[in-house]
C-alpha cells in the first residue's frame, strides 16, 4: 500500500539507545488516511534496510463502517517482493498474473514483482457493506541481484500453513526463515528471517539470531536490559547473541533480519540495484506498457509527479 503515504524521514525520530544490544530506535509518525492509519517504520534515513528487508509499513487498527475502506488501485512493483500479513479484517488481491486471492488474519501472500507486476489492494462488495476491522503489516524485500529481473511470481499460504511454536510459554510464529527450530514453508530467495510473538506481562523472550535484525512493537511495550521500547518503536538489533526482551505488559512484537543485499534504489514502488531500471520503470508505467489487472483494468494510480 505504498502509495497509501508518503512519508518523509524528517517525520520519523531516531532515539539513539546506550545499552549494549540496541543501536537505536525508530518512532514513525502516525497519518491518518480517512479513519485508516499508517506508520512507515522502514526506509529511514539512518538504517534504510535491515537484512533484506527495505520497507516496513503498520497499517491500522482501523474501525470502518459500512462504505469503502482499504481501495488501492492498481500500481507497478519491480525488483522486490511484497508480504501482506494481516492481524484483523481483510484485503482482495487481484495482480497481472491473474491471480485473485483473499488475505485473512494469519495468511501470509508473498508477490514476487521481479521484472514487473502490476496490482490491486481492495476490499470486496461485501466487507464493504459491514462494519469491519484493517489491522498488518505490509512489508517489501529486496531481490537478490540474480532475482531482480525473474519473471514475476504470486505465492500464497493459508494461516494453517504457518508453524507455531512455544519458547518457554510465549506463542510464536515463524512466518519466513528458520527461528527456534520452526520452519517456515514460506519460499525465500535470501537469508530471511520474519517472525512475531505475543507475550503476557513480565514474560521474556531470548530473540533468534540474525546478521541484521529489528524488533517491532505491535501492540504493547517491552523492555531490554532497563531500556524501554515502546508501542510502534523499532529498535535496530547490534549483531550480537542473548538479546532478551521483557514484555513490561501484555505485548505483541514481530521481528524481522536476515543477511544484507548491499545497496538499493527505491524511488515509489521500484526497488532496483540500479537506477536505470527504476527510470525504465517510471517510462514503462507512464507509456502504459506493464501489464493490466484482469477484471481491475479501468483505473490506475498514476506516476507520482
Amino acid at each position: 500500500m505504498s502509495d497509501l503515504l508518503n512519508t518523509s524521514d524528517d517525520q520519523q525520530h531516531c532515539h539513539e539507545q546506550p545499552c549494549d544490544g540496541i543501536d537505536f530506535t525508530i518512532t514513525p509518525r502516525g497519518h491518518d488516511l480517512g479513519g485508516f492509519q499508517v506508520r512507515r517504520v522502514l526506509p529511514f534515513r539512518q538504517k534504510r534496510s535491515v537484512g533484506p528487508w527495505v520497507f516496513f509499513d503498520h497499517m491500522g487498527p482501523a474501525d470502518f463502517s459500512p462504505g469503502p475502506g482499504i481501495n488501492v488501485r492498481p500500481h507497478p512493483h519491480i525488483g522486490l517482493a511484497t508480504v501482506t500479513y494481516l492481524f484483523d479484517g481483510e484485503i482482495f488481491h487481484r495482480d497481472s498474473l491473474g491471480n485473485a486471492q483473499a488475505i485473512v488474519p494469519g495468511d501470509i501472500n508473498l508477490m514476487i514483482a521481479g521484472k514487473g507486476i502490476t496490482h490491486s489492494e481492495r476490499e470486496s462488495l461485501e466487507r464493504q457493506k459491514i462494519k469491519r476491522k484493517a489491522h498488518g503489516l505490509q512489508l517489501w524485500l529486496a531481490l537478490p541481484e540474480s532475482h531482480e529481473v525473474m519473471d514475476p511470481e504470486f505465492h500464497h499460504y493459508d494461516a494453517s500453513d504457518i508453524p507455531i511454536t512455544d519458547v518457554d510459554g510465549v506463542a510464536v510464529r515463524v512466518m519466513m526463515g528458520t527461528a527456534y527450530s520452526a520452519t517456515s514453508p514460506v519460499m525465500t530467495l535470501s537469508e530471511t528471517l520474519y517472525m512475531e510473538a505475543k507475550l503476557k506481562s513480565g514474560q521474556k523472550l531470548l530473540l533468534p539470531d540474525a546478521e541484521e535484525r529489528a524488533v517491532y512493537v505491535v501492540e504493547g511495550a517491552l523492555n531490554f536490559r532497563d531500556t524501554p521500547i515502546k508501542q510502534h518503536e523499532m529498535a535496530i538489533l547490534k549483531p550480537h547473541s542473548g538479546i532478551e526482551v521483557t514484555a513490561l505488559i501484555e505485548t505483541h512484537l514481530a521481528l524481522v533480519g536476515g543477511a544484507p543485499l548491499g545497496e538499493r534504489f527505491i524511488e515509489w514502488n521500484f526497488v532496483s540495484s540500479q537506477k536505470e531500471r527504476i527510470h525504465q520503470a517510471k517510462q514503462d508505467w507512464v507509456n502504459g506498457k506493464f501489464p493490466k489487472v484482469p477484471e481491475d483494468d479501468e483505473e490506475f494510480i498514476p506516476l507520482p509527479g
